[in-house]
């Protein structure tokens, strides 16, 4: 993805985790954040953990965006602040965004859940990619 400026906001590492193949959100937010000035690394769908580790590792990210729609984000993502720690990554950025539960809950208990499981952002489905923007910018000080 290309950057309009000359020097990137951000290294954002960017996929859908898990087995899930939904692909129109995640390419909608690269392509913003990318025109917004930011370094994408987009990995694509069925994303692993590992991968989203060893990603941040090879390109210095500063933040990783995991996708999830299939409503199965409770399993695939459970665990991967830990694998991050323990890979010395213990500053990382993890946002989270999509259909993240299969069944109806109160959003404050969705929100809760995940950020007990280290995300630091988690979205509604609803989220528009330039709150997120927004969200970068305060969370990595730009």
């Amino acid at each position: 993805m290309g950057v309009n400026n000359k020097r990137a906001k951000g290294t954002l590492v960017t996929g859908v985790i898990g087995e899930d193949t939904h692909s129109i959100g995640i390419k909608i937010l690269d392509l913003t954040l990318s025109a917004a000035g930011f370094k994408v690394v987009p990995l694509g769908i069925q994303v692993s953990q590992e991968e989203f580790v060893d990603a941040v590792i090879e390109t210095n990210a500063d933040a990783v965006l995991v996708s999830s729609l299939n409503g199965h984000a409770p399993i695939a993502c459970l665990g991967l602040r830990d694998k991050c720690v323990e890979s010395g990554l213990t500053e990382i950025l993890l946002y989270l965004g999509g259909m993240l539960l299969m069944r109806d809950k109160n959003w404050g208990e969705i929100e809760k859940m995940y950020k007990n499981m280290g995300f630091n952002r988690v979205y509604k489905p609803s989220v528009l990619p330039n709150q997120v923007i927004k969200d970068l910018k305060v969370d990595l000080k730009i």
